[in-house]
């Protein structure tokens, strides 16, 4: 155990993080995306940018895997779709902010549509694991 953290550390002190990022953003898109399902499902499902999120949560897993599996997987398939979930998610904080600003109240009535409203920085994760992935492609390998 103490050897596999002592490699562990060595790869991040060298900037080889590839397989870690690629596998991060492997297996932080499904519970992220079922979560994306459950919020979208409250709101019916409204706008058709809804089910963006959910589309591409299987294609980022599957890129993840792949770029976990294949250094030319990380360097290819994975930041073009990880390009695009972190695109949904600019395009979710645009969306979510015009929902509350299209409330009765918008944003003068900040205490019911912040909390009663789509939740403005939520699509910030789609940024961030689109980010772990076009990161991967950025950085080494592990040894």
């Amino acid at each position: 155990m103490v050897g596999l953290i002592r490699s562990v550390v060595r790869n991040l002190r060298d900037g080889r993080m590839q397989k870690l990022l690629a596998a991060s953003a492997a297996f932080s898109a499904p519970p992220l995306g079922f979560e994306i399902y459950l919020e979208h499902y409250k709101g019916s499902f409204g706008d058709k940018w809804m089910w963006t999120p959910i589309w591409l949560t299987p294609a980022v897993t599957a890129a993840g895997v792949a770029g976990f599996a294949s250094e030319r997987a990380a360097r290819t398939v994975l930041p073009a779709v990880s390009a695009l979930y972190m695109l949904d998610g600019l395009v979710g904080v645009w969306t979510h902010v015009r929902g509350v600003q299209k409330r009765p109240g918008g944003f003068g009535e900040p205490t019911y549509n912040l909390v009663m409203g789509p939740p403005l920085l939520a699509p910030g994760s789609l940024c961030l694991v689109g980010a772990m992935g076009i990161v991967a492609a950025i950085v080494k390998r592990e040894r």
